[in-house]
């Protein structure tokens, strides 16, 4: 399953790359909102309150953005396209899911940076329990709600608190499942600086997670379908024989000349 959701992403990133380069060439631009626009501010008026605010508002639109990019990838998924005026109106249907995880993003770092240290620098038995339980849950959530935009928006999840149960099911389910992902995209972010974000970029980690919840979904629907079944071996083969007609196998050729093949 792993093989065939890696060769799908790349067909898919591959056919729609144009979009993905532009899609990441504005997330790149929304970057510079908390980055440089807090220390332009700062030129001309000296208020720390009014600098974290500016930064605070870029982090949430940042986020709010990668909403809207993971509802334009999702149609990609599925086996079709989009248009960039459909990119437009992600941001009214993904604005909430945006706003929320930029706020857990900033719980998060003040986690990491704040939290964490602290308990970890009472030097005694009990700040070391505390400190494993926080980080072991900082863990869980990283790798819970790294489905959140795709859960939000492929199972239709409007409302917030059952997009996050959703998540934490998903990945309870599928923790080792999870745990490649995680670890892949971290892989993917890594190879992305290379080409400067713009290639696969977020944009195209987002799709990779969208593909990958579709695909595991199919297990549900074959469990559904076969009650008696043992959960531990999920046919995979069976499962994807659609998907993999959907998506044969491609030449050197077909992928730099695909009219001549």
């Amino acid at each position: 399953m792993i093989g065939f959701l890696i060769k799908k992403t790349f067909y898919d990133l591959w056919d729609n790359m144009f979009k993905i380069v532009v899609i990441n060439i504005g997330f790149i631009a929304a970057t510079a909102i908390p980055i440089f626009l807090p220390r332009f501010v700062a030129r001309f008026i000296n208020s720390t309150a009014l600098e974290i605010a500016l930064s605070a508002f870029g982090i949430l639109f940042c986020s709010v953005y990668l909403a809207a990019v993971a509802v334009s990838v999702k149609p990609i998924s599925d086996y079709s396209s989009f248009s960039f005026g459909d990119f437009l109106r992600g941001f009214k249907i993904a604005w909430p899911a945006g706003l929320v995880i930029g706020f857990l993003i900033f719980l998060l770092y003040m986690v990491a940076t704040i939290i964490l240290p602290f308990y970890i620098a009472f030097e005694s038995s009990v700040g070391l329990v505390l400190a494993a339980v926080i980080f072991w849950a900082t863990v869980f959530a990283l790798l819970s709600f790294q489905y959140f935009f795709t859960v939000y928006i492929r199972l239709g999840s409007k409302k917030i608190y059952k997009s996050f149960k959703k998540c934490m099911l998903v990945f309870l389910d599928n923790s080792g499942f999870s745990l490649f992902l995680f670890l892949h995209n971290t892989v993917v972010l890594l190879i992305s600086l290379i080409f400067f974000f713009l290639f696969p970029g977020p944009a195209g980690i987002l799709l990779y997670l969208d593909e990958a919840l579709r695909l595991r979904l199919l297990k549900y629907d074959w469990l559904e379908a076969n009650p008696d079944a043992d959960r531990r071996k999920i046919p995979w083969d069976v499962i994807l024989i659609e998907e993999r007609e959907k998506n044969p196998s491609r030449t050197f050729k077909n992928f730099i000349f695909p009219w001549k093949d």
